[in-house]
């Protein structure tokens, strides 16, 4: 089934309430849990402490050896972004560096397209719990998430 026959079924605030609700429902029920155990340490431990700054070719190679496919919430098309890597590389990489320096991605990168999905092609599609949220997320943080990785 295709995102329009999807979109003839429901409408965009019934899944916010449903997903919202599910959200909802799984704080409330965790709420009192006592915190994860932290898992056994492996024979060598290693503390991440703090993030090194990234150099341009990380950036390059990160944004280049990616899939291209955009999202709406990437300011250009992936493709035009490759080929004007090399222009664009020392921003980037700027921007890629203050991040991990701040340990956190610019309030821009944190948004996401949420789409529901089907969980089987076969499954009724008027019943809400027969979806799964999908998230798009913008390039750059997806780039920023390799070269922490």
């Amino acid at each position: 089934m295709d995102s329009s026959s999807t979109s003839q079924t429901h409408s965009a605030n019934q899944f916010i309430q449903f997903f919202g609700h599910i959200v909802e429902t799984i704080r409330k029920d965790t709420e009192n849990c006592p915190p994860l155990a932290p898992s056994p340490p492996c024979s060598t431990t290693v503390l991440l402490t703090e993030l090194k700054a990234c150099m341009e070719e990380d950036v390059r190679r990160a944004i280049l050896s990616s899939p291209t496919k955009s999202c709406m919430l990437d300011p250009i098309p992936i493709f035009l972004l490759k080929e004007l890597v090399d222009v664009l590389l020392p921003y980037l990489t700027a921007m890629i560096n203050a991040s991990l320096r701040e340990g956190q991605l610019p309030s821009t990168q944190m948004h996401a397209i949420l789409t529901p999905l089907l969980k089987k092609p076969y499954f009724d599609a008027s019943n809400l719990k027969n979806y799964r949220p999908v998230s798009n997320l913008a390039f750059i943080s997806k780039v920023v998430e390799r070269i922490v990785a």
